[in-house]
């Protein structure tokens, strides 16, 4: 058996407490987080390998986006795509080497948000966030590996991925033209959508509420955070869960984890 999670953190350092109580009740084996806002040197290596997170992989970027996996099994580092680019920290990739998992690779990515304005001529971070995709694309098609794509997708797909489906048709994460973006990315590999494998439409299963609405009684969420298994991994994925409570936390991250486990 082996669990993984993926987070967007929100920034490692300021809520470190909160990554320590969650692999404390959860304990997922390994653990990918997402915008960590921090370089490398300032990672909060220790405080995970006292939990036994002793083998990581950190591409990070000063006081922006940034990405790290953390894992009690072994692993190493094997990439680090710049999908955008434009030299931000968005992506890394890791095969476990040891144990039930050895050989499986773990892909994390945080993919742009993309700005207000969906429309590539008047918003370039835009028609980023759809290169960004339009390259991981191909780079789906050439896969061989069985391989866990996981991370904060900034996209929700489905009419009930968000909490109002025809009032936020023209709100970047959930356009038309984004939706078909990423089902392209989804069908380049045939990527099983572990989300909604385990938790089938139309059941809620929000992972991100803005820090500006009042989110537990209005429940304003969308379905941004996912975790795709290739085909050659999906039929081991055995359960999948979001762990809401962490949004009840004092001064939480706008997302919350997601765990996959897997039979292997």
């Amino acid at each position: 058996m082996l669990s993984v999670a993926t987070w967007n953190i929100n920034s490692v350092r300021l809520r470190i407490e909160q990554v320590q109580r969650m692999l404390r009740e959860q304990a997922p084996d390994v653990l990918c987080l997402q915008e960590i806002k921090c370089q490398e040197s300032q990672f909060p290596a220790q405080a995970f390998a006292d939990m036994g997170y002793i083998h990581q992989a950190v591409h990070g970027q000063k006081g922006y986006h940034g990405v790290a996996t953390v894992s009690r099994v072994p692993l190493r580092e094997i990439t680090r795509f710049d999908w955008q680019d434009n030299g931000e920290a968005r992506h890394v990739g890791v095969e476990l080497t040891e144990g039930e998992g050895k050989g499986l690779v773990i892909e994390n990515v945080y993919i742009p948000a993309g700005g207000d304005i969906p429309d590539r001529e008047l918003n370039p971070k835009f028609g980023q966030k759809l290169d960004f995709l339009e390259r991981m694309t191909r780079w789906s098609e050439t896969l061989d590996r069985p391989t866990l794509l996981v991370g904060d997708f900034n996209i929700a797909p489905l009419e009930c991925d968000v909490y109002d489906h025809k009032a936020l048709l023209k709100v970047v994460s959930h356009t038309p033209l984004e939706v078909e973006t990423l089902n392209r990315l989804r069908d380049a590999h045939g990527w099983a959508d572990l989300g909604r494998h385990f938790i089938p439409a139309p059941e809620r299963n929000y992972s991100w509420w803005s820090y500006r609405s009042y989110w537990r009684q209005k429940d304003h969420g969308r379905r941004l955070d996912h975790m795709w298994a290739s085909p050659d991994l999906a039929p081991q994925a055995s359960a999948h869960r979001f762990v809401e409570e962490t949004r009840r936390w004092e001064q939480p991250s706008d997302h919350i984890p997601l765990i996959t486990e897997f039979s292997l």
